[in-house]
């Protein structure tokens, strides 16, 4: 790009991080569960169904929130769909730290989950409308990159909290208050979305926005490309998602999002302690290995970011779902022959670092922009509630079948559903990096 049409990279940063905040909530309630399942067990004499049930029930409610999110942030904005995710954290986390029964419980993370649904489909896609394309895939990274921090943080905490006796559980949940606060306050400091503002019939401030983000050329050319991708335009409806011009598109984001899920990686986040317990490790190790899967995925995370943009969307998708093809065949034979703890630590953390430089991050770099502007809001929250259902059905069936086959025979049937996503992304998945969303829109959905 040329000097004339420059950009406030440390103001778009800036607007970025603190969008990103939600998911560092993601990540702690994410990753809360792996820590408190073993205090949970026995708090709530959980069955291997009720098991899979508490810890799905935070899908349920991202796919309530997905689809929330999807009316509020085109009806009145990215901007209010934040805060109200931020609230809601808030909360549920000390409402959860309360729950005197599982049904309590079970209704608070529901609750905790649309605030999850909300944040995981609003943050992306308000980094994404915010940046210049050439630093949009890193930027909505960062979204990726606080998860990650999320989880690592919300690890170690739990790591710390496990020798506090049988109530540790509840402090473990509680603390989620802080940081939705935090996020609280620093989402009244964004400005809402330019192209929203655009959509919205209000030209004139999405011109002050533009004009922070970037040079007056940047602003003008970003203004005109919008202003034209936005022509012919209508209220949007779910039924607008499948026309026939941006079915590819649609068809593509929620096989994505499914994918992403069903590759299995997140039984391995969510059921740590059940996979390391199949090999005769104790408590404290299983809290251990959480915490070195919290580090290992904060690092690849890091490293996604930095190549995202440099080596493109489709190799990254391409190497990611093969090698996990690959790894997950070698972990199961690993639990299936009762392998030391230590060597089926090694290939969980390999599968942990190829899921976090690939599908975790690029799969909602994809949703982020491949969807035209006048529908970036409803088809996103479709992709988005497709994902989390296929991220319960995941999580509801894996302690069933680790009873059933073993905690090894679902590694085998995610690794044929890894190498089936690669042909699928061979096959369908086009290049998107350097492309503003505007010239994407014409290439994937007019072309």
């Amino acid at each position: 790009m040329s000097s004339s049409k420059s950009f406030n990279s440390s103001y778009i940063i800036g607007i970025s991080f603190i969008s990103a905040l939600g998911g560092y909530l993601f990540g702690f309630d994410f990753a809360v569960i792996s820590g408190a399942l073993p205090f949970l067990r026995t708090q709530f004499a959980l069955t291997p169904v009720w098991e899979g049930f508490l810890t799905g029930s935070l899908a349920l409610g991202c796919i309530v929130g997905c689809l929330l999110a999807g009316n509020i942030a085109d009806k009145y904005g990215r901007k209010p769909g934040l805060i109200i995710a931020a609230l809601i954290f808030a909360v549920s986390s000390i409402g959860i730290a309360f729950s005197a029964s599982l049904t309590y419980f079970l209704i608070l993370r529901f609750g905790a989950g649309i605030g999850v649904g909300m944040a995981s489909m609003l943050c992306p896609m308000y980094i994404a409308e915010v940046s210049p394309a050439e630093v949009r895939g890193r930027n909505v990274a960062i979204n990726q990159l606080t998860v990650v921090i999320g989880i690592l943080v919300t690890n170690l905490v739990n790591y710390f909290l496990a020798d506090h006796g049988a109530d540790s559980w509840r402090w473990m949940f509680g603390l989620g208050a802080v940081p939705s606060a935090i996020f609280l306050i620093g989402v009244t400091w964004l400005p809402e979305s330019p192209r929203w503002l655009m959509k919205s019939g209000q030209p004139d401030k999405a011109r002050v926005i533009l004009n922070k983000i970037g040079s007056p050329d940047f602003a003008e050319s970003t203004f005109k490309a919008v202003e034209k991708s936005l022509i012919g335009a209508t209220k949007q409806s779910y039924a607008m998602v499948f026309e026939k011009a941006v079915r590819p598109a649609v068809v593509v984001g929620i096989t994505l999002a499914v994918f992403q899920q069903f590759c299995g990686i997140n039984v391995v986040f969510n059921y740590t302690s059940t996979i390391f317990e199949s090999v005769g490790a104790n408590l404290n190790r299983q809290l251990f290995e959480t915490v070195a899967i919290g580090v290992v995925n904060l690092v690849f995370t890091l490293l996604a970011m930095w190549q995202v943009d440099k080596l493109g969307r489709r190799p990254l998708m391409l190497w990611g779902s093969l090698g996990l093809s690959v790894l997950y065949i070698i972990l199961a034979f690993l639990l299936q022959n009762h392998f030391p703890a230590g060597l089926v630590s090694i290939f969980v953390l390999l599968a942990i670092s190829t899921y976090a430089i690939s599908l975790a991050p690029v799969t909602w770099v994809l949703i982020s922009e491949i969807f035209p502007n006048k529908i970036r809001g409803v088809a996103s929250s479709v992709a988005i509630v497709s994902l989390w259902g296929a991220y319960f059905i995941l999580v509801f069936t894996f302690p069933i079948l680790a009873k059933i086959l073993g905690a090894y025979g679902p590694f085998y049937l995610y690794a044929g559903i890894c190498f089936a996503g690669f042909l699928f992304v061979k096959a369908k998945v086009k290049e998107t990096k350097g492309q503003t969303l505007e010239e994407l829109e014409d290439n994937l959905i007019r072309h």
